[in-house]
């Protein structure tokens, strides 16, 4: 075999094997389409998409958790703050709301507070307007 037969045999392979990988790779943007279809629920779980060291937080700690992602100020930030809003523990779902508010994403909070009536959500919508 020539040199230029062993190069172009090697191409091939090469381009087979990487042909192989992107037909085979995980979806990045599938994944994330299925991520923002699925529903959301009302569990401190929201707190393991910031990691997994984050799971299992105190009620305070998740306070504080919603106060350093809120000076992120990225889209992946800003979901994670979404997801807070439905914390059991009014005091974070009311630091996602300040944090939401203070990015000016108060119609989220306004369309999600509007989706949940109640008396938390009037406490809420009052102490919002207390900070303003």
């Amino acid at each position: 075999m020539t040199p230029l037969t062993i190069g172009l045999l090697l191409v091939a392979v090469g381009a087979v094997v990487l042909g192989l990988y992107a037909w085979l790779a995980p979806r990045r943007a599938e994944d994330e389409r299925r991520r923002r279809e699925s529903p959301l629920q009302a569990t401190t779980a929201w707190t393991s998409e910031a990691g997994d060291e984050f799971a299992g937080l105190s009620e305070s700690a998740r306070c504080d958790l919603v106060f350093a992602v809120a000076a992120l100020e990225d889209e992946r930030s800003q979901r994670l703050l979404e997801h807070a809003l439905r914390d059991p523990a009014e005091a974070v779902s009311l630091a996602a709301a300040h944090a939401l508010v203070g990015s000016g994403r108060r119609a989220v909070v306004d369309a999600f507070l509007a989706g949940h009536p109640g008396t938390r959500a009037d406490r809420i919508l009052q102490t919002l307007s207390l900070l303003d």
